[in-house]
């Protein structure tokens, strides 16, 4: 069998090129397409099924990421690939989102698209490649998509703006923007950013549709080799006469009921028109030839609710809930809600509500990735839930759904710039913000929430972020943008445009745009009104709480960090474990160690941590003659008590020393194992591992110098006094140079207390 013949065309884009191909793989598919860069591949497919009796565009996006491409094994007990990964679904939602718009009105056969990595060499991301496989795979395609989509990231790195940045430098950039469009508009905006400004920002838009274009000339060229004929389709179109109609007799109820200021009263009285005219133009009994069908008096009613919407906003300037197009709806909000949670809010903005929780924890429990990208864990993390009651409603409530975790992902990006770095703040930090109520702009009220309840828990946050969704209201060359946008401004608009930031810069952003006349006029309208609407609602979430937090819950858990002598983590952990385990139980703490010397002590009593902290110091830190321990007496012997001064290391109180100006008959008289004694280091030899010690009370050393601490010593007539370091440095275990081992002898077999008396001399 010959090799199939392939079609291919290409295209330079900021000195990569980027390939499209088709003709060799999955030819049943309507339309297929391997699009190419660097070594990262991705198969794109595009398949229509049968018709549907539906009144909307059937339409999925699947991303489905296998682990192969990235040479891995998944990681699940099942050992494939499950539920799409988070950076599957945001690939997904990015390719529906600009596409979507562009369909042929009654298009209504289920289509569905599909992208598979293939290879990702973790220099070119996949989800550009995937975005513009999409589009050129329906140019390909029988379905009568109109024209070609194409998509850029643009970083920003060393001030300068870079077009498709490589992987590994997207977490450096300043700047992490997503910009889908045709030749003519864009229609998709996802970014995040470190406080970007505005005209910054409309820089990089320009950039970018530059790029765009270059990109659907080569899917177009593509298509013109090889695509197929698309299929005809006759759009629906409103009954003109029936619209005059309806709109002479129910168009002035329909007028005062979408004037209701009350969202849920002005959805009951806008259903009560729409079943006055279904029941007077549509009849469910039989009807002649000619007369309307139940389709066609819907249509023509939808067409004249938006009209009168439309009409009255754009032109004359009048809101649905009677605000001003720049007018911010009423906020409140109030912190520490919930008293045993590390953190909580309520902000409220209008007739959207958002509760928000913020929760600290351990590096443990940061939050594993199992994905094709370079990422492998997350210590931040922000998640979204949207139950039906929000929305008066009931319904199925089965985990998040794919708008759940884009508009989490998008709040997540928002404030992760400002979140304090690992070091400054130890803690694993998960938020989440459930809406109680909503009515446009809820993904927006949760990042407000989102800071308050970081406040709450005392994160010392760089900035307070807040969130405003803007809107737009086109008709002829009459247009208004709309700060704080409702539910019925959103689904009637032209642009839904999401921003979120401090005063000094943007740090997230999100646009859909549904038409094609959206000027960068018009943008930069936008922006600076929702700078204006950004400011505003800082202020009222500095009303509610101006600062962090100085402590922490007493809920919250304690992380305190240590930084150590890499050589000494053996010390901290022990032989087998030991001395780590020991540890976490008399503290009740758990004790995470890096190679670094990192030291992470977590602990619910803070008083318990702190003690943690200062053992774990006193155990790595070198003994120094003359300094004062608080030690235990771990072993008696004939000729003395053992001291431990910190874990792993011990000094030795002679029994000359037990009882200052005299001599005690036995160890025991005196201490027993287990007894708590304050000691001063008063003999320190560092290469044979010998450490001396006396009473801190005894007079004959008290306010003695270092120096004058040596030339004392013990007072054990010059006998070495056998202290160790439990790591191995003691003579008392390695019996040389003058050590003991357990019985009091050398290792040579000499007894040492020959000289004692019969009740200091060991059997």
């Amino acid at each position: 069998m010959p090799p199939p013949s392939v079609d291919r065309v290409s295209v330079d884009i900021a000195g990569t090129e980027i390939s499209f191909e088709t003709g060799k793989l999955a030819k049943q598919a309507g339309g297929s397409v391997v699009v190419r860069a660097g070594d990262s591949m991705v198969l794109c497919t595009a398949t229509a099924g049968n018709p549907r009796d539906v009144d909307f565009l059937p339409l999925t996006v699947d991303v489905e990421e296998r682990m192969y491409a990235a040479g891995k094994i998944p990681g699940s007990f099942f050992k494939r690939e499950g539920r799409p990964s988070e950076k599957g679904i945001l690939t997904a939602r990015m390719i529906d989102r600009p596409i979507r718009p562009l369909f042929p009105k009654g298009w209504h056969r289920e289509t569905q698209i599909v992208a598979t990595p293939m290879c990702v060499d973790h220099v070119v991301p996949y989800d550009i490649l995937a975005m513009n496989g999409a589009s050129a795979a329906l140019a390909l395609s029988d379905i009568p998509f109109p024209t070609q989509m194409a998509a850029v990231r643009i970083g920003k790195l060393e001030g300068k703006f870079v077009v498709n940045p490589a992987e590994p430098a997207i977490p450096e950039s300043d700047l992490d923007l997503v910009v889908a469009g045709t030749d003519d508009a864009i229609l998709m905006v996802e970014a995040g950013a470190n406080e970007i400004t505005e005209p910054e920002l409309l820089d990089a838009l320009e950039i970018a549709h530059d790029e765009i274009k270059k990109l659907c000339a080569a899917q177009r060229e593509l298509a013109g080799k090889v695509g197929k004929e698309k299929i005809v389709l006759e759009e629906p179109q409103v009954d003109q006469g029936l619209l005059d109609l309806i709109r002479s007799s129910h168009g002035e109820a329909l007028d005062q009921a979408t004037q209701v200021e009350d969202k849920l009263e002005r959805q009951d009285a806008t259903k009560a028109v729409e079943e006055a005219v279904l029941a007077q133009y549509a009849s469910l009994d039989e009807v002649n030839e000619g007369d309307p069908t139940h389709a066609d008096v819907q249509r023509a009613f939808d067409k004249l609710e938006k009209d009168i919407i439309r009409k009255r906003i754009a032109v004359d300037k009048r809101r649905p809930d009677g605000r001003a197009a720049d007018e911010i709806r009423d906020i409140w909000a109030e912190v520490g809600i919930a008293p045993r949670t590390h953190g909580s809010a309520i902000f409220t903005r209008g007739q959207t509500q958002a509760y928000t929780v913020a929760t600290l924890g351990t590096s443990r429990e940061e939050q594993r990735l199992d994905t094709l990208g370079l990422e492998t864990a997350k210590r931040y993390f922000h998640h979204y839930n949207f139950p039906p009651f929000s929305v008066g409603e009931a319904g199925f409530m089965r985990g998040p759904k794919r708008r759940d975790i884009g508009h989490g992902a998008l709040a997540e990006r928002a404030l992760l710039p400002m979140i304090p770095s690992q070091e400054d703040f130890p803690y694993t930090i998960r938020v989440v913000s459930d809406i109680l109520e909503s009515n446009g702009s809820s993904s927006m009220a949760s990042v407000c929430g989102s800071t308050l309840s970081l406040m709450d828990a005392g994160v010392k946050i760089r900035k307070p972020v807040a969130g405003i969704a803007m809107g737009l209201i086109k008709e002829g060359d009459d247009y208004v943008v709309l700060s704080d946008i409702a539910g019925v401004e959103d689904h009637l608009g032209d642009m839904d445009f999401k921003v979120a930031g401090t005063p000094d810069g943007i740090t997230a952003l999100q646009m859909d745009i549904k038409i094609t006349g959206v000027t960068f006029e018009i943008l930069k309208r936008a922006l600076e009104q929702a700078k204006e609407g950004r400011d505003h609602i800082l202020g009222k979430m500095d009303d509610t709480i101006s600062e962090t937090r100085a402590e922490l819950s007493p809920h919250a858990p304690r992380i305190t960090s240590i930084q150590i002598d890499p050589e000494k983590i053996g010390t901290v952990i022990g032989k087998g474990g030991e001395t780590i385990r020991a540890l976490s139980e008399e503290y009740e703490a758990q004790i995470d160690v890096d190679d670094t010397g990192m030291v992470l002590v977590y602990a619910v009593n803070g008083e318990k941590g702190d003690a943690c902290v200062e053992a774990i110091r006193q155990m790595t830190k070198d003994v120094e003659l003359g300094e004062v321990y608080d030690g235990k007496v771990v072993k008696t012997t004939t000729f003395g008590a053992f001291v431990e001064l910190s874990k792993g290391t011990d000094g030795l109180l002679h029994i000359s020393n037990l009882v200052p100006g005299g001599r005690a008959e036995t160890v025991e008289d005196v201490v027993n194992r287990g007894d708590q004694v304050k000691v001063r280091v008063v003999e320190l030899n560092k290469e044979r591992g010998r450490i001396g010690l006396r009473l801190a009370d005894d007079p004959e050393i008290a306010d003695k110098t270092a120096e004058e601490l040596a030339a004392i010593g013990t007072g054990n007539g010059g006998r070495p006094s056998g202290g160790r370091d439990r790591g191995g440095r003691g003579d008392r275990d390695r019996g040389r140079g003058g050590g003991r081992d357990r019985g009091g002898r050398d290792r040579g077999g000499r007894d040492r207390d020959r000289d004692r008396g019969p009740r200091e001399r060991r059997d």
